[in-house]
């Protein structure tokens, strides 16, 4: 175990969160808002902590194993969320740390799910840090360590792969930093095109950022009561839009810009992935259609509350608690499935439904022909033993995962759709769920218990179980006999 490593790495983690810290108090100066000092404390305690383990860590070697890889995913995730509440609590905005807490990990891992209650009180300066969370988050702060610190690591694949959601992760390019960059170069310039679209429709500048920011990075924090039912169609149709195009694959927008459209269109996931989302919003929209006044607002309002969900951002133009139970049943589907893999969406991912699916089929084969040879093919390549099981194990941790939070939950005193959904969209990184925590109501009745609970389950979705058990087991830190 290189421990010198992950300190170091960690270091520069905090550096980074130090910088970006910065903004906000820029946000405050600019709108001459008093709590913009509780970001420049929140800075100089991230500045001071990431120089003494830069300083007193650096590695004699700089290379990166698994374990390293678990580990520094792990608690570089924690401390980015403890340093990320201290404004909130400094400022005011929210006078507890675990509520703070509980906030700031749910804008990091993208979730949207909130404590507060009358977020239009709060400050820009907030409201910024709470949206720029959703965009640090949603590529990943490790994926953009590794981007711009030059020589940080060898062997950096194995953080995107601890980082990076989905069954598999490559590289795009022969070296993990060049990937990393093409990633946020991708990452960036769709957030920046947003805002431009966003601005052009008539939206304050200041919400078009916020929103990018949550719209790409798939969190959906809003800064108004209603969310985003209160701003025009067009602007409600730019951000449906939005939120698809994020959460499908990255890798196969590098790949248009290369001009490889075969290889785009081949991809199984992207077919599951666009045919579940257009069945459910026509199923959806003749569901609702007696609620609404034309077709075009039914479709438009079914498109919009779809996309939302099935990207994991979390926005709302309605209360989908009042539509009919099968409006409510195919969104509780969609907060299961997910974005896709490789997206900055969450959820079991397409790409792994898809592959259970097939691989169902491949057993019902078997049972029918035993002495048959039957292979489980994606994207027209033979899927391998490891990678199905790979698949498998995690559906079955997952489904484990999700009924240990909601036993847990379950000793509140609240009814069971409240409860279930609440487990399930916080794990799944979705942010809204039905009845008591529904996109008209928040997260703030609950204990802090239940918040610490809650949190611990929107960090195990957004880094998918496994890097955070075993980043956190101290068997990893023995060394090897």
């Amino acid at each position: 175990m290189n421990r010198k490593m992950i300190f170091y790495t960690v270091g520069h983690i905090a550096l980074a969160e130090a910088a970006l810290l910065l903004l906000p108090a820029l946000v405050a100066l600019i709108y001459l808002e008093k709590s913009g000092f509780s970001f420049l404390i929140s800075a100089a305690l991230a500045l001071c902590l990431g120089m003494l383990l830069v300083i007193f860590a650096k590695p004699d070697d700089r290379l990166i194993y698994a374990k390293e890889g678990f580990a520094i995913v792990a608690y570089a995730w924690l401390l980015l969320s403890a340093i990320g509440a201290v404004p909130f609590v400094i400022g005011g905005a929210i006078p507890s740390y675990i509520d703070a807490f509980f906030e700031t990990v749910s804008g990091l891992t993208t979730t949207g799910a909130s404590i507060l209650t009358d977020v239009e009180a709060l400050d820009k300066c907030m409201l910024f840090w709470r949206s720029f969370t959703h965009w640090i988050g949603g590529m990943g702060i490790l994926v953009l360590v590794t981007a711009v610190v030059p020589n940080i690591a060898d062997r950096s694949l194995n953080i995107l792969k601890a980082e990076m959601p989905g069954p598999t992760v490559g590289k795009l390019v022969p070296r993990s930093r060049d990937t990393a960059k093409i990633l946020y170069i991708i990452y960036f310039g769709m957030t920046a095109i947003l805002t431009l679209l966003l601005i052009a429709g008539g939206m304050p500048i200041f919400d078009s950022i916020v929103h990018a920011f949550g719209t790409a990075g798939t969190g959906g924090f809003g800064i108004k009561a209603d969310s985003i039912a209160s701003y025009s169609p067009y602007l409600q149709w730019v951000i449906t839009v939005f939120m698809f195009l994020f959460a499908i694959n990255f890798n196969l927008y590098y790949l248009l810009l290369l001009r490889k459209f075969r290889a785009v269109f081949k991809s199984d996931e992207l077919w599951f992935f666009t045919a579940l989302v257009l069945f459910c919003i026509g199923a959806i929209t003749f569901n609702i259609l007696p609620m609404y006044g034309t077709v075009s607002e039914a479709v438009r309002t079914s498109a919009f509350q779809v996309c939302s969900i099935v990207s994991t951002t979390g926005y709302a133009t309605a209360d989908f608690n009042l539509w009919p139970g099968l409006s409510k049943a195919l969104l509780l589907l969609l907060m299961f499935v997910g974005g896709c893999a490789g997206s900055t969406g969450g959820g079991l991912k397409a790409a792994r439904v898809v592959i259970l699916i097939k691989s169902i089929g491949k057993e019902l084969k078997r049972l029918l022909h035993p002495r048959s040879v039957k292979t489980v093919m994606s994207e027209g390549k033979r899927l391998d033993d490891e990678t199905l099981n790979g698949v498998t194990s995690y559906f079955a941790v997952y489904t484990i995962c999700i009924m240990a939070v909601f036993v847990l939950l379950s000793f509140e005193p609240f009814d069971f759709e409240t409860n279930f959904t609440a487990s399930v969209a916080c794990f799944n990184n979705i942010g809204p769920g039905l009845a008591g925590v529904g996109p008209a109501s928040s997260f703030a009745e609950y204990s802090g218990i239940s918040k610490i609970i809650l949190s611990f389950a929107m960090l195990l979705g957004r880094l998918e179980v496994f890097p955070l058990l075993l980043g956190l087991n101290p068997l990893i830190w023995k060394k090897q006999k």
